[in-house]
């Protein structure tokens, strides 16, 4: 059977574990055949980013082009788009209705607070390419630069439903607020990750418990990837956050154990963790 086909418009991670790579990794684990538009090229791995070239415009469009014209994708996401101007070109293909089953993720800041698009950006977002998502997924340090308020004033569970309720009023239909940031935000090292849905049907917030470990880079890409997978696959959008975030925490808990690099280690993709032995070895 013909697999449906799903796009990711963002970012390459050279050390593997974000961005372009991890969004096709969790395509291929759902069944899914990914494909992909390029909006920068980085220089990182476990520990650090060490140089970024943000690709033109023009040749985004080009890619994304290329994909709609022959392979039709049934879902697409965003992930790091890092230039205004590159944030405007895809809200303007959003806008024409090409961009099916569209879910904004959008990577404004890194973990350590450092941001990844200019001021320009941020309105960008705000004003073009928020308004055409179906599903928006903000991290809590994303949501307070969208919300223009402090990561400090989203330290718990009703600010953060405040906050998906702000940011639905720019336009998209679902807004999923991460709640892995909880701890930072709210000065509890070991609080919960909830995470908070905001859509037609009202609010849920799915729990989780918080999972002690340092290989978690990738997970936000990976939770918008896993959605726009199930989306691409036939899933109404709460089922489709739903079977992301629980994918994202079987990952977490596969890869606990692994020692890839020196920092934040990727997650497990594909349910190696899961398999008897662990990760598959050469004969």
């Amino acid at each position: 059977m013909t697999p449906p086909v799903a796009l990711t418009i963002a970012g390459s991670d050279s050390g593997g574990g974000a961005g372009i790579q991890a969004d096709l990794k969790t395509f291929a684990a759902l069944g899914v055949f990914g494909t992909s538009a390029l909006s920068a090229l980085t220089a990182q791995n476990t520990t650090a980013v060490t140089m970024v070239v943000v690709l033109e415009p023009a040749f985004v469009v080009a890619q994304i082009e290329a994909v709609l014209s022959d392979l039709h994708p049934g879902a697409v996401k965003t992930g790091m788009l890092a230039s205004g101007p590159i944030v405007t070109v895809v809200a303007s293909l959003a806008e024409a209705g090409r961009l099916p089953h569209l879910v904004v993720d959008p990577v404004l800041v890194s973990s350590t607070g450092h941001p990844l698009v200019d001021e320009g950006g941020v309105e960008a977002y705000r004003r073009h390419l928020i308004p055409t998502a179906e599903v928006l997924t903000p991290n809590l340090r994303e949501a307070a630069v969208l919300c223009r308020r402090p990561l400090e004033d989203l330290g718990s569970l009703e600010a953060m439903v405040a906050a998906a309720e702000e940011l639905r009023s720019l336009g998209p239909t679902s807004v999923v607020v991460k709640g892995g940031h909880l701890g930072a935000a709210s000065g509890v090292a070991d609080a919960p990750s909830p995470d908070v849905v905001v859509g037609p049907a009202g609010t849920r917030v799915l729990e989780a418990d918080r999972l002690a470990t340092g290989n978690d880079h990738g997970t936000g890409c990976s939770l918008s990837a896993a959605i726009a997978a199930h989306l691409a696959l036939g899933a109404g959008t709460l089922d489709a956050v739903v079977a992301a975030k629980a994918y994202v925490h079987r990952a977490l808990a596969g890869a606990a154990g692994w020692r890839l690099g020196s920092g934040h280690g990727p997650i497990d993709h594909f349910g190696w963790g899961d398999a008897p032995g662990g990760p598959p070895s050469a004969p």
